[in-house]
């Protein structure tokens, strides 16, 4: 079963399953049908307990649409189709399962009690495999059992479609516990997902299968509703603990310019408008003996934009300038809560800024783009040069470095003001070489690849992963080398791609050969060759 840790009841069960279901294809002795009933019994537990944990999500989501309901709702109605979807997959299951026991054992039986639970030890033809294959694998062209897959691919798609395609640790985990794909081939022999499961199963074999089916249906319900009460949150403050927060767009403020920061309290509530008055205040003691703080004199009243107060002035003075106010905010009791914040900035005369447009580092032999400026005067009022290769204007502030060796390299700028060439200072930046690309086929480094997806492929590429830069590197030449009837064999290719020759020794090699693609190069910027590691699949 999917989703989180297991505990080490259900690791237990799970592989108890996986023994008896060996044992099954050896032999169906009264042991192993005896244990399938307690592996069925350990099962519907497992999922008894997941339905009592699925229930207390569904009553959190209704606790929390009651406080907020705008924000809930979304996700309380999806959680609710879930459970909906999940109940009736649920049902149909063990209905499947009760006409199985009906077909094994009469309609007057005492292996299904009076709440529909089914009570595996008294099923007396646990070893009939006819009653899985009569009720499951009929009629002829539309088997129940396909009924039963296209239910599970349905709710399995249904749940993989509402979570966001970047969470992939909950998408792969439902797909994992909901698939419906055929087994593997076995020897040649290909054995559809119904067959594989109800053709020549001893009916107690069945009822086990199908509660893991059920036990699978909750699990993945449950990592569903859970991932939608966590989006419910996700990105807001839950108001356990409550910070006054300044955010300044800069610190330095050069005269003439304006003054601009964002005030609110972390994490902010987009839902409440808080109230953000800017002026003196004072420390206030309440009768209970709590503190609380109030404004002094005049106020201003700050905008509230998405739960932020945006602060504007125009400073006329240098110097450090501080200034401070009260965040108030109303409880979920209605009363207000308020808490200072206080802040400071610089205004200074201009001076130097380098910034570097696509990393705090430079790379030899490229292109690097760095914008350089100096806020108050125009480009072309500054000039730039670098002590570490070349440094050249492109347009206005963005220019250009291609250092020349690795190490670190220095920006100096200077500024012409009034006639005058001043010193705007310099900025030492580190100088590495440029990363080696990594080769792939199809998209691989390594491990097991299918003939057929190996031989589609028209070459080698060289791609530059986790680089900022929009560099290419060509293949040039590479050996596909594999062991035939204990002899290495060898082909090579004066290019990046894949030969005729090199094509049929893939061919001729056996399933669960290695593949090597050795001997790698590529030519990058400035016509450099630069060896890549091997590539070694193994052929499916």
């Amino acid at each position: 079963m999917a989703g989180g840790k297991e505990t080490p009841r259900q690791k237990l069960i799970g592989m108890m399953y996986l023994v008896l279901m060996a044992m099954l294809a050896l032999n169906v002795s009264v042991e192993v049908l005896d244990a399938f009933v307690v592996v069925d019994e350990g099962l519907t537990k497992t999922t008894e307990n997941f339905t009592q944990q699925n229930e207390a999500i569904y009553r959190e989501f209704a606790r929390r649409m009651a406080e907020n309901p705008v924000r809930v709702r979304p996700w309380k109605e999806q959680a609710d189709e879930v459970k909906e979807r999940a109940d009736a997959l649920f049902s149909e299951i063990q209905d499947l399962k009760h006409q199985i026991v009906f077909r094994a054992e009469g309609t007057n039986t005492d292996a299904i009690d009076d709440d529909g639970r089914i009570i595996g030890a008294n099923i007396r033809a646990k070893e009939n495999t006819n009653p899985p294959a009569q009720v499951m694998l009929f009629p002829e062209g539309n088997m129940v059992a396909t009924q039963l897959k296209n239910s599970i691919a349905g709710f399995r798609e249904f749940l993989t479609g509402i979570a966001d395609p970047r969470d992939e640790g909950i998408i792969q985990a439902i797909e994992t516990s909901l698939d419906t794909s055929d087994p593997p081939a076995r020897e040649g022999a290909t054995v559809s997902w119904e067959r594989h499961h109800f053709y020549y199963m001893p009916t107690i074999a069945a009822i086990t299968l199908m509660s893991k089916m059920q036990a699978d249906v909750r699990n993945a319900e449950a990592d569903m509703i859970t991932y939608l009460l966590n989006q419910v949150d996700a990105g807001s403050f839950m108001f356990n603990a409550l910070e006054a927060t300044v955010i300044p767009r800069s610190n330095y403020v050069f005269r003439g310019d304006d003054f601009e920061a964002s005030v609110f309290i972390a994490a902010f509530d987009t839902t409440q408008a808080p109230e953000i008055l800017v002026g003196q205040y004072r420390e206030i003691e309440l009768e209970d003996g709590s503190i609380d703080y109030e404004i002094v004199g005049r106020a201003d009243t700050l905008p509230v934009e998405q739960g932020k107060g945006i602060y504007r002035t125009r400073p006329a003075t240098l110097g450090d300038q501080r200034w401070g106010g009260l965040i108030r905010l109303r409880a979920p009791d209605g009363s207000f809560i308020s808490r200072p914040f206080e802040s400071e900035y610089t205004v200074a005369e201009s001076h130097l800024i380098v910034s570097p447009t696509a990393m705090n580092v430079f790379y030899t032999a490229i292109d690097n783009p760095v914008e350089i400026s100096v806020p108050g005067l125009g480009a072309d009022q500054i000039t730039a040069s670098i002590n570490n290769g070349t440094l050249r204007r492109v347009r206005g502030s963005e220019y250009v470095v291609v250092p020349a060796r690795t190490g670190t390299a220095q920006v100096s700028v200077t500024a012409t003001i009034d006639g005058v060439t001043r010193s705007m200072g310099s900025r030492n930046f580190r100088v590495r070489s440029v990363p080696p690309p990594v080769a792939t086929v199809a998209g691989q480094e390594r491990g097991v690849i299918a003939r057929g997806v190996l031989l589609a492929q028209t070459g080698v590429l060289a791609e530059m992963r986790d680089f900022d830069f929009d560099l290419t590197y060509t293949v040039t030449r590479f050996t596909v080398s594999t062991t035939i009837g204990g002899f290495l064999r060898e082909e090579p290719s004066t290019s990046n791609r894949i030969t005729d020759a090199q094509r049929e020794l893939i061919r001729s090699a056996s399933r669960g050969s290695r593949i090597f693609f050795d001997g790698i190069r590529a030519v990058g910027p400035g016509g450099e060759e630069r060896p890549l590691p091997t590539i070694s699949f193994t052929l499916d």
